[in-house]
């Protein structure tokens, strides 16, 4: 039974797609972002409790890999696979290296693993259906697989003990939407836990603890359990198509990825809008990024992260979008343009939904003109890409936040992995 379960198929698939240079590199280049904003997550209030935790927990992958997870979801600008809504990053990258650290594997082995888990997380979150990503935080509850895969990769575990790991880390799946009601800090709990339970399953798996083959498909398993209108055969489906990876968006702001499409709108119109007195502003998107991010009043810095209301005005009145932009100072100086802000659903964008993230954006000015702008791909989709030197711009901004002494060594360390360089160590402890 184990043998022909979608898990062991998915596992079978994923081992048997070849590896050549590109994937490696672009796997370098993810591994870089999701560090980056690891080592940038240091220096927050809720980096410093999960590091103050951590250093006073026994030592172990379990734990580095937890730490490592919660601090690359902090400031929001970790990657996106838009089909699958998942954050992969944040749960595979920190597991991926706290097992090759522990496991004393080189730089090739580590790429391929994340490789491996991308594929899993993806393929799983792809399979799910819109239905559950309205209760349960995709990156939480389809986390686990790609963490335990990447594990699994490292560990050498064979195709049962494999899928004894994914079953036992999907067994724990988790992660609901409530915090957002008073947006408090569990959602990098969710990355952290996700990142953690994989290690954990395939540790166990190792030493002969068995897990449900059927987690993904059995009658009172993941599917049927938590996604109404799930699809399972999008876990299978093109099998020869690139790597998840490779399909996965980088983040440039760093907000919630449901409000790029509408950034990017907003920047393009910023210089002809100088001078001009705004009279309305609409914004219209899927439904998905409205049930996160209509939040017409943020009074936090989290809160406006999760605000297309903010995120749009913001970017309108100061022409960028950069770590001041949600602070108290941005959200008054936003205030007024944002109470003219309005957000519907619109029924072209909807459709193109999870495949593209789009948005229209409608400023109509005080004379009665209307601008519009559309974006069906936000910057740092695969459709948009960020070039390699934004990429590594984007992770020297990050690295300085985060108090790291010397980030261009870092960053070329990191990137030498693909051709043939060892996993650097990082200090993920470091005070800030």
């Amino acid at each position: 039974m184990g043998q022909d379960s979608l898990t062991a198929r998915l596992v079978t698939l994923i081992r048997g797609k070849p590896i050549d240079v590109n994937a490696r590199e672009r796997a370098a280049l993810l591994v870089l972002d999701g560090i980056a904003n690891a080592v940038a997550g240091r220096n927050s209030r809720p980096g410093r409790i999960l590091q103050s935790w951590t250093a006073r927990e026994v030592g172990g992958a379990d734990r580095l890999s937890f730490l490592v997870g919660g601090l690359t979801h902090i400031l929001e600008v970790d990657d996106l696979h838009r089909a699958s809504v998942v954050h992969p990053g944040c749960v595979v990258i920190p597991a991926a290296y706290a097992v090759a650290r522990r496991e004393g594997r080189t730089g090739l082995e580590f790429l391929d693993a994340v490789l491996a888990g991308y594929e899993a997380t993806c393929r799983v979150g792809s399979a799910v259906g819109p239905a559950h990503y309205r209760v349960w935080h995709n990156t939480a509850s389809c986390g686990p697989f790609g963490s335990a895969m990447a594990a699994s990769q490292l560990l050498e575990l064979e195709l049962a003990a494999t899928v004894d790991a994914l079953g036992n880390a999907g067994s724990q799946a988790f992660g609901l939407w409530e915090f957002m009601e008073s947006t408090t800090m569990t959602k990098h709990l969710h990355a952290a836990r996700a990142a953690e339970v994989g290690v954990t399953a395939a540790d166990l798996a190792s030493l002969g603890f068995t897990g449900p083959p059927q987690i993904l498909e059995g009658r009172r398993g993941f599917f049927a359990s938590l996604c109404p209108d799930a699809d399972p055969e999008r876990v299978l489906a093109a099998p020869d198509a690139p790597w998840q990876l490779q399909q996965t968006s980088i983040k440039p702001w760093m907000c919630c990825r449901h409000t790029h499409p509408a950034i990017d709108a907003a920047l393009r119109l910023h210089d002809e809008l100088q001078g001009v007195s705004i009279d309305r502003v609409v914004v219209g998107t899927y439904r998905a990024a409205l049930d996160v991010c209509d939040k017409p009043d943020p009074t936090t810095e989290y809160e406006a992260k999760f605000s297309l209301q903010h995120a749009v005005a913001v970017a309108l009145v100061d022409g960028r979008i950069d770590f001041h932009s949600f602070e108290p100072e941005a959200r008054a100086r936003a205030a007024s343009l944002r109470a003219r802000v309005a957000v519907e659903p619109n029924d072209a964008v909807e459709a193109a939904y999870p495949e593209a993230w789009g948005a229209v954006l409608r400023v109509t000015r005080a004379d009665g003109e209307e601008l519009a702008e559309e974006r069906l791909a936000a910057r740092g989709d695969p459709d948009a890409p960020l070039t390699e030197g934004e990429m590594v711009d984007k992770a020297r901004t990050l690295m300085k936040h985060g108090c790291e002494p010397d980030p261009d060594a870092l960053i070329a360390a990191v990137l030498a992995m693909s051709g043939g360089g060892p996993i650097p160590a990082i200090d993920f402890l470091r005070s800030t």
